[in-house]
C-alpha cells in the first residue's frame, strides 16, 4: 500500500510550475529610472564661466523668452534663455544680494549690501530710481506679481520696506523680526500679502492693507531662515534653514505639512518648477553640498539629485520649464536647456520640403525595389533575422520555464536528493531557498534524518560556513541547532565531523561576542540619541 501510495505521488503532475528561488539580494545603489529622473536629467548642461565671484542669485523675465539675471560680486548680466549668452550688464557700488523682475518685464530691481535698491529697464544701462532707506545691507528685493507700483525689499537692519517706485517713497516699515531680514517672497494670489523670513528663526507674513505695520501671521521654522518660496496655490510656503526644507500650510494656521532634511549643508535657495508645461510642481533646492534636490511636497519624498563640483548658492527655472541655471560659489552658472521637440520638427520638414524632385524619386523607387509581397518568392525565402515592418503582427511565442536539477526533484517530492543536489551545486542563496521550501512543506526535520553519513557532512560544512551570514543566520542557527539534536550519536566519535564541529563552536563563540560588543555601543549612544532628539 505504502509503495503504490509513493508511486502516485511521484505521478503526479502539478497545474502550474513555481520555481524555488533564492531570496531577493540587496537593492543596488542606482534607482530605477522614473519620470522625475528622465525629466530632470534630460537638461542638456550648458556651463557659463569667468564670473569672477559667487552667484548669489538669479531670476527669470516672466514674459517671453524669458531672459535671466544673475547677480555676481558688483554686476547683474542678462543672459539670452535662447543662447545662454550674455546680453547686457549693470554695475552696482557694492555687491548685489538679489535681483527681481517686474510683471511685464521691462523693469529689473535689484539690491546690494550698501542698503540701497535700485530699479534698470532692461533696456538700458541706467539707474530708473535708486531707493535708499535701509541702514543696512539690504538682502532681498522683490516685485509682486502683478503689481507694478510697488516693491518690498529687507535687510540687516530688521525691517521690511513696502516701496511706491514711482515715488521713489518707503509706504510703510514692517517692524517684528528681531534679526537680521535675508529672504522674502509675495503671493501669486495677492498683491498686497508677502512673507519675510529672518535669523531669528522666525517667518512672518504681511499684508500691506494692514494699519500698525503689524503681521497676520508668524512661523518658526527652528533655524536661520535662509529662503522662503511661496507655492503656486498661495496657500502654502516653503522655508529654507540650516539643511533643512519645511512646507507650511498657512490657511490651516501655519501648520508643517513635511520636512525635507536630506542635504548635509545649509540649503541657500529655493524654486519652484514645473515638469514640463502641463506636469505637476515640483519644490528645488540648492545647497552648499554641492547637491540639486528636487521634491515632491505632495508626497513628501525627493524624487531626483544632481551633484554639481561647487557649493551651490542660487537657483531659478524659467516659466516655460525649458532652461534650469543653477549658480555656484565658484563663479560658475550650471545653465541647462530643454530640447524643443516641436522646433526640431519643424527644422526637419522644412528639409525635407528643400529635398531635390530626383533624390525623393530615387527613394520611392529603392522602396519598391525592395518591398516584399505575398506574390514574390523572395517573400517565402524569409530567415528568422527577417525584421518585422510596420504593419507586421508580432506573435511572441511565450518561453518555457527552465527548471534546475532540484527544482525537477522537488517537483516530483524527492526532498532528500534535492536538498542533496543543491548542497553540491554550493550556492547558499539557492540551498537556503531550497530549505525554506522544505521548512514550509514539513520535510526538512525527515530529510535530515535521512541524510548518509558523507550527506551529512556536506549538511554540516554549509552549516559552519554560513550559520553567522546575516541573510541567513535566522535559519541556519535553528536548523544547526535542530541537526545536532538528531544526529548528536551519528556525529560524537566521528573524525571528519570534528574539524567541522571545532570551527561551528569558534564562528558562534566569535559571533556571540560580536553581538555583546554591539549591544555595549547600543546602550551608550541610545541615551545621546534620546538627549539630541529633545
Amino acid at each position: 500500500m505504502e509503495d503504490e501510495l509513493r508511486v502516485r505521488l511521484n505521478d503526479h503532475q502539478p497545474s502550474k510550475i513555481f520555481p524555488v528561488k533564492p531570496k531577493s539580494t540587496p537593492k543596488p545603489l542606482s534607482k530605477p529610472e522614473t519620470p522625475d529622473s528622465r525629466y530632470w536629467s534630460s537638461f542638456k548642461p550648458h556651463s557659463i564661466p569667468n564670473l569672477v565671484s559667487s552667484v548669489s542669485a538669479v531670476a527669470f523675465s516672466p514674459i517671453h523668452p524669458h531672459s535671466f539675471a544673475v547677480a555676481h560680486s558688483t554686476t547683474v548680466s542678462l543672459f539670452s534663455s535662447n543662447t545662454l549668452a550674455p546680453s547686457r550688464r549693470f554695475s552696482f557700488k557694492d555687491v548685489v544680494s538679489s535681483v527681481s523682475f517686474r510683471s511685464d518685464g521691462a523693469l529689473l530691481a535689484a539690491s546690494d549690501l550698501s542698503g540701497t535698491v535700485q530699479v534698470f529697464d532692461v533696456k538700458e544701462r541706467m539707474a530708473l530710481r535708486s531707493l535708499r532707506s535701509h541702514k543696512a545691507a539690504a538682502r532681498f528685493v522683490k516685485y509682486p506679481v502683478h503689481d507694478k507700483l510697488h516693491l518690498v525689499s529687507g535687510g540687516d537692519d530688521g525691517v521690511v520696506k513696502y516701496w511706491d517706485v514711482a515715488g521713489g517713497t518707503v509706504v510703510s516699515d514692517l517692524i517684528g523680526h528681531k534679526d537680521y531680514v535675508r529672504c522674502g517672497d509675495c503671493s501669486p494670489v495677492n498683491d498686497s500679502m508677502f512673507a519675510t523670513g529672518a535669523y531669528d528663526h522666525t517667518i512672518k507674513v504681511w499684508d500691506a492693507r494692514v494699519g500698525n505695520s503689524k503681521w497676520i501671521a508668524e512661523i518658526n521654522h527652528g533655524a536661520p531662515v535662509e529662503d522662503i518660496v511661496y507655492l503656486p496655490s498661495g496657500g502654502m510656503i516653503a522655508t529654507a534653514g540650516l539643511n533643512s526644507v519645511k512646507v507650511w500650510d498657512l490657511i490651516g494656521g501655519g501648520r508643517m505639512v513635511c520636512s525635507m532634511e536630506s542635504h548635509n549643508k545649509t540649503v541657500t535657495c529655493l524654486s519652484v518648477g514645473r515638469m514640463g508645461l502641463e506636469g505637476e510642481n515640483r519644490l528645488v533646492s540648492v545647497a552648499l553640498d554641492g547637491y540639486m534636490k528636487v521634491f515632491d511636497y505632495g508626497r513628501g519624498k525627493v524624487t531626483y539629485s544632481m551633484r554639481f563640483p561647487a557649493p551651490l548658492m542660487s537657483v531659478g527655472l524659467s516659466p516655460d520649464s525649458s532652461v534650469r541655471v543653477v549658480g555656484g560659489s565658484n563663479g560658475m552658472v550650471f545653465a541647462g536647456k530643454k530640447k524643443n521637440k516641436a522646433r526640431d520638427e519643424e527644422e526637419e520638414k522644412k528639409a525635407s520640403v528643400v529635398t531635390s524632385f530626383w533624390s525623393v524619386k530615387s527613394e520611392v523607387d529603392e522602396s519598391r525595389r525592395r518591398a516584399l509581397r505575398p506574390s514574390y518568392f523572395r517573400y517565402f525565402q524569409r530567415g528568422q533575422s527577417e525584421k518585422p515592418s510596420k504593419d507586421d503582427y508580432l506573435v511572441k511565442e511565450s518561453k518555457g520555464v527552465k527548471l534546475t536539477r532540484h527544482d525537477k526533484l522537488l517537483k516530483k517530492f524527492r526532498h532528500k536528493e534535492a536538498l542533496v543536489s543543491v548542497l553540491e551545486e554550493k550556492k547558499p542563496a539557492d540551498v537556503v531557498a531550497v530549505m525554506e521550501e522544505l521548512v514550509a512543506r514539513r520535510k526538512i526535520v525527515k530529510c535530515v534524518s535521512n541524510l548518509e553519513e558523507g550527506e551529512l557532512g556536506l549538511l554540516l560544512s554549509f552549516l559552519q560556513r554560513y550559520c553567522t551570514v546575516e541573510r541567513y543566520s535566522k535559519l541556519l542557527m535553528a536548523l544547526t541547532k535542530k541537526v545536532l539534536e538528531t544526529r548528536g550519536e551519528d556525529i560524537n566519535g566521528k573524525e571528519e565531523f570534528k574539524g567541522i564541529l571545532r570551527n561551528l563552536k569558534r564562528e558562534v563563540n566569535q559571533e556571540i561576542k560580536i553581538q555583546q560588543s554591539l549591544l555595549e555601543i547600543q546602550g551608550v549612544i541610545a541615551p545621546l540619541m534620546r538627549i539630541a532628539g529633545r
